[in-house]
């Protein structure tokens, strides 16, 4: 409202209620903002309590209410709690009129409410279980599983350790990958007996001999007859393409994610990331005994890519996001 009403308002009124309306409004985009710098607010508070003696001027005083004269105190919110946007009542408010828009004249407004909400909250429970299903004000369930491109693509030259780790996360959660993950690390322990029962050193020897590994044992088992070797772990093995089409949004598993960037210059954020990943754990560099556990590791999205194989029909081998 505050960005769209100066533009309203602007061959409607006279300049000097136009530019008190204006004021106002430059005021909440200023306490709505992502961010907020607290050297200005000092300045915000004095400019606000201009902007009310202006409007004071121009409008009649039926108009000025106790929620006219609570605007003064909006900056020691901010102050005491931050962004005006994550405390906000319009999503609730929004939410009460659809409830309220649920029945007509009641005795008890209050028990209309909370059937309205129940029956909502039935209602789409319900649509949770039946999948042909057209509902309204739900998300499609035919959505919930699909990712895809939302933005143009710039095709750039990864940087190889960079391909190289998303290679191997792809083999590892690749279920038909899972046996030659095994005989790689016999073949390490056999290959290397001094260092059987150091735990670190063997999974990094694994990550950064595994790919090679796997290219050669699976041509090697392609030259055999009979080898059951499917097409699909032939151009796993052999890696994917270098360049890669680089994303400025993806829809994943029916979620919306943006880069960093781009979230840089919006009031809402949806590039955060979040993995819980089953991985080793080392006290320091010294640590001859890690474990095994749940780690969870922050980011953000630097760039999303599509690895592609190296065939003439280039499949999709995973999207990757460039954390950072």
């Amino acid at each position: 409202m505050q960005q769209l009403l100066p533009v309203a308002i602007r061959s409607v009124l006279e300049k000097p209620a136009r530019y008190a309306i204006t004021r106002l409004c430059f005021f909440f985009n200023a306490i709505c903002a992502k961010t907020v710098d607290v050297s200005k607010l000092d300045k915000l508070e004095e400019d606000v309590v201009v902007t009310l003696c202006l409007l004071e001027k121009y409008f009649p005083p039926s108009f000025f209410d106790i929620m006219v004269h609570l605007v003064v105190h909006l900056v020691r919110e901010v102050r005491l709690c931050g962004p005006v946007y994550f405390r906000w009542m319009y999503p609730f408010e929004r939410y009460m009129k659809v409830l309220k828009g649920m029945f007509r004249i009641v005795l008890v407004p209050k028990v209309a409410l909370l059937s309205a909400y129940i029956a909502e909250e039935a209602v789409e429970f319900c649509t949770q279980h039946l999948s042909d299903v057209s509902t309204v004000g739900v998300p499609s369930s035919q959505k919930m599983g699909v990712s895809k491109p939302l933005s143009g693509c710039t095709v750039s030259v990864v940087d190889q350790d960079l391909l190289n780790q998303a290679h191997l996360y792809v083999l590892e959660n690749t279920e038909e990958v899972l046996p030659y993950i095994e005989q790689h690390m016999i073949h390490i322990k056999t290959a290397y007996p001094k260092f059987r029962k150091r735990t670190k050193w063997l999974q990094d020897k694994h990550n950064s001999t595994f790919i090679q590994w796997l290219r050669f044992k699976v041509q090697s088992e392609l030259e055999e007859d009979n080898h059951g070797v499917s097409e699909n772990l032939r151009w796993l093995a052999a890696g994917p393409n270098m360049a890669v089409p680089l994303y400025r949004s993806y829809l994943i598993k029916g979620i919306k994610f943006n880069i960093k960037a781009q979230d840089d210059v919006r009031t809402t954020q949806n590039s955060g990331v979040y993995l819980l990943a089953h991985t080793m754990q080392v006290a320091s560099a010294k640590d001859k005994n890690p474990i095994l556990s749940n780690m969870g590791f922050y980011g953000s999205f630097k760039k999303f890519g599509t690895l592609t194989t190296k065939s003439l029909q280039s499949q999709s081998l995973g999207v990757i996001g460039i954390v950072r």
